[in-house]
């Protein structure tokens, strides 16, 4: 069934419109409504829910609820229209089947147009001036005396003052019903979204100041060719007063369509008609289908800039943690010196202090003997050392002390660690310590857990996406904050040990219960439990409901709750190891025990095979993170900046920032290269996130070196 009928049986029949678009069965569409209208989050529905959802991942489930939204606002502004219409009296039965049938904003819209309030128009002028009926006679093609008619409507009085004053005034009447026809409006959006051209140039006098944008100083392109990147980067140029762009297809093209569908005879009316529509695209549709263009491909250049910003920031936020290690962690500097701090095996700040290893003034054998005895004396498993200036100075420094045991530097992406340090999240944390330590600190903790350092931080701050300036902040925002919690509900968090930022992603938390979480762990010691949890003010079974399964307690006397095995199955696992004549710790500790069970043999009304596949996998890694595991990485020792490069030469590198257009990659050289997207793979490569992922370790070869542009090409392709 098509989804106009679909519609027009019933309004408010969301789950069928929605399954017909997602193609999804109508009961999965009801279930996850239903579990959305009842409070469930996004990933306890898509962890905790298979059986009602027949196993809908997150973006799935997401879907639905962005879905459901539009179609209860299309009903609302379709309700407001239906309405005003009516009150101005112009409701007809037709009509109203036509609003009743409209499949979307834009369609309503252009059936609302001819009835929406206006303010005053060249047209609304003449329909004063009494031409309205001249514009009839004129638009019916059937009179042979024009000028005639025309000559009734002279009335000096109110502005017409010769036969072509009202002819004018009628032509003007015509090219709004032409520009509010909706069958033309449909057919030109059509068209212009087909064959619109994308032209930019640059604005007089702009040349130097906008040197920047100038492959754009005369470019023109497809519209629909253009890529995302290219188009956010033509509409800055323009909003920054450096380009001047025009959308539209071949003028030559469009009009004789226009033309065939209004004009009717060969006569004085039908030429009036012609001047009328020639009118009426160039003042008035030409200008409403490029604004529409131009909105409809920011979106879309949105959607796939965030998309990539989402995809990055999902590969930032699960990259492989160190663990719990004691880390020094130093944030590198020339002038201000090196700050290092001590970090025990839960992040906690033990020491700090600066040391100066580097010019101006250097004191490399003091720095030297302060590391070492802080390595010795607190027993430093690794060295976290921050990418930013001095960044490749500190690590070679670090290189050339000799440890009493044998410790692991790490170079961390400082990204967003000035952004945290200024924060009042760190300020909170640290009220007794300046910027440089808490950024210090903060860099030591990505190390160790990057997802739960980074969940302090605006994601927009991390430096992971492309234009992220440019494109709909309220939608990015809420695609990262939807990308951040899916991540630390996927890894799950250490109640006892998590701060308030990461306990406020947990599905069914917040802000507010996670402030009560920690006061309450603050005054009565860590949890032994999850039950405990419902002692914490405004802990309700909605939120353990929605909480519990993603919070993990290691060391609980029911091993359980330090799984993703949630509570309200505790039950089924009693009733296993009961089958199995032993406790739930042996059979977790037993895969013999384990493998004789019938996951059949528990399927129930509430619980069937997709819950019990995920109980078993858990019983057999409790509580397990599913990030990979970490992986050492060193940049060539040889090279320290960008002049150490030649062409040619074969390095390793670390991914940084994934774009449309290719990847940057960090060699070490305090200025990240490009690989274009045509020096990934010898296969076309459409989404560089479909072939290689942030974080990830390459070997490149150096395509060229810009020095004085600071610029430099590798290829990953040719590197193999």
């Amino acid at each position: 069934m098509h989804l106009e009928n679909l519609i027009a049986m019933n309004l408010k029949n969301y789950p069928e419109i929605i399954a017909h678009e997602l193609g999804l069965q109508v009961k999965q569409v009801e279930n996850v409504l239903e579990l959305l209208e009842s409070g469930a989050t996004i990933p306890f529905i898509a962890r905790y829910r298979k059986e009602a959802t027949d196993s809908l991942d997150e973006v799935q489930i997401g879907n639905i609820k962005e879905r459901h939204i539009r179609l209860v606002e299309l009903d609302k502004r379709r309700a407001a229209i239906l309405d005003s219409i009516r009150e101005q009296g112009k409701l007809t039965a037709e009509l109203e089947s036509q609003i009743e049938a409209a499949v979307g904003m834009t369609e309503l819209e252009d059936l609302y147009l001819p009835y929406r309030p206006k303010r005053k128009t060249r047209a609304s002028v003449a329909k004063e001036r009494g031409l309205e009926p001249l514009a009839a006679i004129i638009m019916s093609q059937r009179e042979n005396n024009l000028l005639g008619i025309a000559r009734r409507h002279v009335n000096p009085k109110i502005g017409i003052v010769s036969p072509e004053d009202a002819l004018a005034g009628a032509r003007d009447i015509i090219a709004e019903w032409v520009s509010e026809n909706p069958k033309i409006r449909e057919r030109l959006r059509q068209f212009f979204a087909k064959e619109s051209v994308i032209s930019s140039k640059v604005v007089k006098g702009k040349d130097k100041e906008g040197e920047k944008f100038s492959i754009y100083f005369n470019f023109s392109e497809r519209l629909v060719k253009s890529p995302s990147h290219r188009i956010l980067a033509m509409f800055r140029g323009e909003e920054e007063g450096f380009l001047h762009l025009t959308i539209a297809p071949d003028e030559s093209r469009v009009l004789p369509g226009i033309r065939k569908y209004f004009v009717k005879a060969d006569n004085m009316c039908s030429e009036q008609v012609v001047l009328a529509i020639n009118d009426a695209y160039k003042r008035l549709l030409q200008p409403q289908m490029e604004t529409e263009m131009r909105k409809l491909y920011k979106e879309k250049a949105d959607r796939e800039a965030i998309g990539v910003f989402v995809e990055n920031l999902r590969q930032l936020l699960l990259a492989p943690p160190l663990g719990q290690k004691i880390v020094m962690a130093i944030d590198p500097g020339f002038r201000t010196g090196c700050k290092v701090v001590i970090l025990n095996r839960q992040g906690k700040l033990l020491h700090n202090e600066t040391i100066y290893p580097h010019p101006p003034k250097p004191q490399y054998r003091l720095a030297s003997d302060k590391l070492k005895r802080m390595v010795e004396q607190y027993k430093v498993e690794a060295i976290a050392i921050g990418n930013g200036t001095a960044g490749r100075e500190t690590e070679f420094f670090i290189s050339k002390i000799p440890f009493d045991h044998k410790v692991q530097a790490v170079v961390v992406n400082e990204s967003g660690a000035s952004i945290y340090s200024a924060s009042q999240i760190a300020r909170d944390e640290f009220p007794d310590y300046d910027v440089t330590v808490r950024g210090a600190v903060s860099i030591g903790r990505r190390l160790m857990d990057p997802l739960a350092e980074l969940v302090k931080i605006d994601p927009k701050s991390i430096g992971v996406g492309q234009y992220q300036h440019d494109v709909n902040q309220t939608l990015l925002q809420e695609s990262l904050d939807t990308t951040v919690e899916s991540c630390v509900n996927y890894v799950g968090v250490e109640v006892n040990t998590a701060s308030k930022e990461l306990l406020s992603r947990v599905s069914g938390v917040g802000p507010a219960l996670a402030k009560n979480i920690v006061e309450y762990r603050n005054e009565h010691g860590p949890f032994a439990s999850r039950a405990e949890l419902k002692k914490v003010p405004r802990f309700g079974e909605k939120s353990f409901e929605q909480a519990a399964g993603f919070l993990r307690i290691h060391g609980a006397a029911n091993p359980l709750d330090a799984s993703a095995v949630h509570p309200e199955s505790y039950g089924i696992v009693d009733e296993m190891a009961c089958r199995c004549g032993c406790s739930v710790p042996e059979l977790m500790n037993d895969e013999e025990k384990r493998k004789s069970i019938v996951l059949q043999d528990y399927v129930n009304d509430r619980v069937g095979l997709p819950t019990l596949t995920d109980i078993m996998q858990e019983l057999a890694k409790p509580g397990r993170d599913p990030r990979t595991q970490f992986d050492i990485f060193s940049f060539d020792s040889s090279i320290h900046t960008i002049n150490d490069l030649k062409e040619g030469m074969v390095v390793p590198g670390i991914i940084t920032n994934i774009t449309n257009f290719g990847c940057f990659v960090d060699i070490g050289v305090h200025q990240d290269g490009l690989v274009h997207v045509s020096q990934i793979t010898d296969h076309y490569v459409s989404n560089p996130n479909d072939v290689v992922r942030l974080n990830q370790k390459v070997m490149v070869k150096v395509m060229s070196v810009e020095v004085d542009r600071k610029r430099i090409s590798l290829s990953i392709k040719d590197a193999k």
